[in-house]
């Protein structure tokens, strides 16, 4: 609004026009919070599925490194130098730390418990529990994941 005064001409917001757009502002704040506030979650699921990935291509490397020396006998070799206890008639890697824990490069981020090998999980450290992991099963190779609770 412009107004004419003592030959200066005023420009400026009215007091309602600025709590009008305080109070849009504070809408569009309170909409948008959360949805940042999932994102954690997101997060969180994103990495025990990335886990599961990282574990799924371990088991397959060292497979297939496995057959491909004929030598049957545990511990596999990897190409750089890392061994892996395997099963020595299926080449899958043993649910210890010897065994899947060498075949991925890196855990970082994660807390592995190796108490069952049947049942080896990998939680976030970070918020991870019964209901955000991805689990080993060394007698099949098998990768499950468990969002539900991330």
């Amino acid at each position: 609004m412009r107004k004419q005064q003592f030959g200066f001409t005023q420009s400026g917001f009215t007091l309602v026009e600025l709590v009008v757009v305080i109070v849009i502002l504070g809408i569009l704040a309170a909409t948008a919070l959360p949805r940042f506030i999932n994102l954690t979650g997101d997060a969180r699921i994103s990495t025990v599925n990335g886990m599961a990935g990282g574990l799924r291509s371990a088991v397959g490397v060292v497979q297939a490194r496995f057959f491909a020396t004929g030598t049957n006998t545990s511990p596999v070799t990897m190409v750089d130098t890392t061994t892996v206890a395997v099963s020595t008639t299926t080449g899958i890697p043993t649910g210890t730390a010897a065994g899947i824990g060498n075949a991925l490069q890196s855990i970082d981020g994660f807390t592995p418990d190796y108490t069952v090998a049947t049942a080896v999980t990998f939680r976030p450290t970070s918020g991870g529990s019964a209901t955000c992991q991805a689990s080993y099963n060394d007698t099949t190779g098998a990768v499950v994941v468990t969002t539900t609770g991330c």
